[in-house]
């Protein structure tokens, strides 16, 4: 297996990036194509089951996400010391509030106990992956980490894929994809070992992973999923229907522009986490650079985006195509910044997204028309406030220890300089 660690050359920098960008669009292509069979394959109420469990996993995940990041940071900084035990509380504490939830999920949203059980499982497997993911990007084996995601991704979704086109119903289906995600770990963990020679133990081994910086970075992945979707909560409580229908094909192109240029941020959080300022600027202007370019693009064929996203009857809202790329190409340059302030330990990165989406719940509701332009303009404005609030704010990459603290026992547990970050395997 083909490696590429920190201070590669821009070729395999290059072959990481297109690495990683090939198992984040599979993964989203897996996850796209399940309702979809679903649709075809299942009736409508088990349809309804499928895209409310695909939902709560999705958002009971976060917290792997944020096991994710806080790994990669940490282990950038202290690269033998132990995650395990956090990602074990991590893992457990998620899946104990999944289940404390359940009497309220199967009532408020009419679900049998045996899907909310398959739904806490795959929770539990999802959250733990986390930790392997991170160790992965942490070490800058960005190779490995598109190895590690295809295989989730194929662990998560193949299984129920296959259900569905042999006919299974929706629960034998979840059921198969509990099995598949199960499956899937080991190869995962094994796909993350660390390679044969490396040096296991160094001054940072006694620098233990905390739970509060889970916590801090979990708390971001959820507010950034938020913000990023408040606009099509709202447009689905404020409009009718047909407006909102037409609104959710508009934020098809929000997300678009979001999503695509992530790849960054992901090679780029380890280096950030080890003092690399460099990469600051640079993840700023490619970021920016990309949000610019599909903003361009939807401008000149906003007709056709929307067709694209939404079928030939949307062309003719070809005009507010770059508003809602805008927002989108906005919202990633945020996300940009919160990736940076997980990196340099700042305590709550994720408070400006909570105010921001308060501020466009109160603009929305008590200030603009309720009306889809209403919507549209308000989310463009409060993405541009954030996005300006935050890069101005954005705090220079650091190598101080966890939590912005620099480790008051161990001198040596500070992190090795960015050329060191990892070796070749």
């Amino acid at each position: 297996m083909t490696e590429t660690t920190a201070g590669p050359g821009q070729g395999r920098l290059g072959t990481a990036g297109a690495a990683v960008a090939v198992a984040a669009m599979a993964t989203n292509g897996l996850a796209y194509l399940l309702p979809m069979l679903g649709a075809r394959y299942l009736r409508v109420e088990e349809l309804s089951v499928l895209a409310t469990v695909l939902a709560l996993v999705a958002i009971a995940g976060v917290a792997g996400v944020g096991l994710q990041m806080a790994v990669a940071v940490h282990r950038a900084r202290h690269p033998a010391a132990p995650t395990m035990r956090v990602a074990l509380l991590t893992t457990a504490v998620t899946g104990g509030v999944v289940v404390a939830a359940a009497p309220l999920v199967m009532t408020t949203l009419r679900l049998p106990v045996t899907v909310v059980a398959l739904v806490a499982g795959m929770t539990v497997a999802v959250v733990l992956a986390g930790v392997w993911l991170g160790e992965v990007q942490g070490a800058q084996r960005f190779v490995r980490l598109a190895w590690a995601m295809g295989v989730l991704a194929v662990g998560r979704y193949a299984g129920m894929i296959v259900g569905l086109v042999l006919g299974y119903g929706v629960v034998d289906t979840l059921l198969a994809g509990l099995v598949t995600v199960y499956l899937a770990l080991p190869v995962v963990a094994w796909i993350a070992r660390p390679d044969a020679g490396r040096s296991t133990v160094d001054g940072g081994a006694r620098t233990v992973l905390r739970v509060r910086q889970v916590a801090s970075a979990g708390t971001a992945a959820l507010a950034m999923l938020v913000v990023s979707y408040a606009d099509l909560i709202l447009a689905r409580q404020l409009l009718p229907p047909a407006d909102s229908g037409t609104y959710a094909v508009g934020t098809v192109l929000t997300k678009g522009a979001l999503w695509a240029p992530q790849v960054v941020t992901v090679l780029a959080l380890p280096r950030l986490a080890v003092g690399d300022n460099r990469v600051r600027t640079a993840v700023l202007a490619v970021v920016g650079a990309c949000g610019a370019l599909l903003v361009a693009a939807s401008t000149l064929a906003g007709g056709f985006a929307f067709r694209l996203a939404g079928g030939a009857q949307y062309e003719s809202l070809g005009r507010y195509a770059p508003v809602f790329a805008a927002t989108g190409a906005l919202y990633a340059l945020v996300f940009a910044v919160v990736n940076a302030k997980i990196a340099a330990g700042t305590r709550w990165p994720s408070a400006p997204l909570w105010v921001a989406t308060g501020g466009l719940v109160v603009l929305t509701t008590a200030v603009v028309p309720r009306t889809f332009a209403g919507i549209m303009w308000s989310a463009l404005a409060t993405a541009a406030v954030t996005a300006l609030v935050m890069v101005v704010r954005m705090p220079r990459a650091t190598a101080r220890g966890d939590g912005g603290r620099s480790s008051r026992s161990d001198p040596a547990a500070d992190p090795r300089p960015p050329e060191r970050a990892a070796r070749p395997g």
